[in-house]
């Protein structure tokens, strides 16, 4: 337990606000509040904050969930997490119950205020599947894809994509592609060892074949929201066996194919010989959910087109991560499995227009 000061948003009078509006405290009220613990990263801050009672609470919460940016001195924070603040306000309430976590309140950033989302507490209930890297058992593999399935199948090709919620990724990809070309000259100068001629050819091509492929995204057909960085430590794992999987961290979710994202757990996270074994019926089981959850008009080919062309954009990713400062140990061995993926799929007839 640590014994630093609380922000505003964890204060006892507050909590006891947000709760009662929730609907999860009657006339009792928090006594008191201290971090249980805390995971700081980059550019947030989370607390498992517990909380303790004056009066009969009844069933209300003894932890909840605080994430918020680092603060300045005046409170305020440089980084204002526009994107998840969004997803919670208002993607969270229209999705069923269970996907992911509940949130009790979202504040954005303004001149006055520093964002937070106020989040209930699962860890007593849920868990990591595995320690990063190590990959989840099949049981668990299973578990995550149906659950990807039924929140991809929530929005896709919902008529307010890319008019109420997000913006249709291909102008986005276009107005990368430029950055990007930017992005691979720094990383070819400074990481030439790992980039062979054979592979520098490659983005190359996918360079100059890029406005044929973002066809794709041009047709908004079989688009849904995506979350972006979908990997296995992303996703929260029920104790008790069962396919309550919730979905976690959503500051990079963006509108694509469903692929985006399934691509990126396995394709680009799993060394050959396991995906090679796990892959095919996956892919098999996701895209039996997302028909029983409604989806139609996208087949099982349709699927491993979508899949395929994901690999091939993904090898910008590692690229993307140097350029960000992500560590050596964690962009190389991400290019090389997706570069292994590529060759297994035989994603380069791609850029060949075959």
């Amino acid at each position: 337990m640590t014994t630093e000061s609380l922000p505003t948003a964890a204060e006892a009078r507050h909590l006891t606000k947000v709760l009662r509006h929730c609907g999860l405290l009657g006339p009792a009220r928090v006594g008191g509040v201290t971090v249980a613990n805390a995971f700081v990263k980059q550019r947030s801050h989370t607390r498992r904050l517990r909380l303790s009672y004056e009066g009969d609470a009844g069933n209300a919460p003894e932890f909840l969930i605080l994430k918020m940016g680092h603060l300045d001195s005046a409170g305020r924070s440089a980084y204002t997490n526009q994107r998840e603040v969004a997803f919670y306000r208002d993607i969270a309430p229209s999705l069923p119950v269970g996907v992911v976590p509940r949130c009790l309140e979202v504040v954005e950033s303004t001149d006055t205020t520093a964002w937070h989302l106020l989040l209930e507490d699962l860890s007593d209930s849920h868990f990591f599947g595995t320690e990063h890297p190590l990959p989840p058992s099949r049981r668990q593999c299973e578990s995550i894809m149906v659950a990807w399935a039924k929140f991809h199948a929530a929005w896709w090709d919902d008529p307010h994509l890319g008019a109420v919620v997000g913006s249709w990724p291909a102008a986005d990809w276009e107005q990368y592609l430029h950055t990007f070309v930017r992005e691979f000259a720094g990383f070819n100068n400074r990481y030439e060892q790992v980039m062979s001629p054979e592979r520098r050819a490659l983005y190359e091509r996918l360079l100059d074949q890029g406005p044929r492929l973002l066809t794709r995204l041009h047709a908004r057909r079989n688009l849904t929201l995506v979350h972006g960085d979908a990997h296995w430590w992303n996703c929260f794992l029920p104790r008790d066996g069962g396919g309550d999987v919730r979905l976690i961290d959503w500051e990079g979710w963006s509108i694509n194919t469903a692929t985006t994202d399934i691509v990126y757990m396995m394709a680009m996270l799993w060394y050959p010989d396991l995906r090679r074994q796990l892959e095919r019926p996956l892919l098999d089981l996701y895209h039996a959910t997302l028909i029983a959850q409604g989806v139609r008009g996208y087949d099982r080919q349709a699927l491993d087109d979508d899949y395929r062309l994901s690999v091939l954009w993904l090898i910008l990713r590692p690229v993307g991560q140097a350029a960000f400062n992500i560590p050596p140990r964690v962009w190389w061995p991400n290019l090389e499995r997706i570069f292994l993926a590529l060759d297994d799929l035989n994603c380069r007839d791609l850029v060949a227009g075959r």
